[in-house]
């Protein structure tokens, strides 16, 4: 009837059963958090990765699928449309940035989600795919359903916070948007990252 222990964020949250269309969203992240969240891999508590570089603040609500992975097929499906050479995916859960006009006041956080486009970014030369999304039931976002309909001033809030969230001073940029894609664009890169988790649990199993 209910858990006397904690679900694991990456490994114990369903995904959903409307997947890839409508997916269960970890948040890790809100726009007015001042230092950068993710989710420890070990024990499943939040912790602080590191404080927000200059003014270079997260632009929605951000976090991950659950019981999804970036491995060979999330590489292979950037390889098949970038010219930039990727050696591999980043070995994470597929990351989402969630578009809200409500305020969401903190992360460990979930919520369903409406996909609905995405970039794939190339960082250090691994495939770390970024999912938008709008929250499911939004009155003001829920009107979007593919990426290019979003104010231009959005996307481009996305783009930059990519392509600098690791900049650093004196130091080159790792990141690259290779392109974007739409909402079947975002459908294939889900359903190939819970093929990449399946394959990393079969290959964690196994080594047991």
């Amino acid at each position: 009837m209910f858990r006397t222990n904690k679900a694991h964020p990456w490994h114990g949250i369903p995904i959903g059963d409307g997947a890839p269309q409508e997916v269960s969203v970890f948040i890790e992240i809100v726009p007015r958090d001042t230092v950068k969240y993710e989710v420890d891999k070990e024990t499943g508590y939040l912790k602080i990765d590191r404080p927000q570089q200059y003014s270079n603040v997260v632009p929605a609500n951000y976090g991950f699928i659950p019981r999804t992975y970036c491995g060979e097929g999330i590489a292979n499906l950037a390889r098949a449309k970038s010219s930039t050479p990727i050696t591999e995916g980043d070995h994470d859960p597929l990351d989402i940035l969630v578009l809200s006009e409500h305020h969401i006041p903190r992360g460990d956080i979930i919520l369903k989600a409406i996909p609905i486009g995405g970039f794939c970014l190339i960082d250090g030369g691994e495939a770390d795919d970024k999912i938008i999304a709008v929250l499911k039931g939004d009155k003001v976002f829920e009107q979007y359903t593919e990426i290019h309909q979003l104010p231009k001033g959005i996307l481009e809030r996305f783009e930059h916070y990519f392509l600098t969230y690791k900049s650093l001073p004196d130091a080159p940029n790792v990141c690259e948007i290779a392109y974007s894609y739409g909402k079947d664009g975002a459908h294939r890169v889900i359903e190939t990252s819970i093929a990449d988790y399946a394959e990393l649990m079969k290959t964690e199993l196994g080594s047991e």
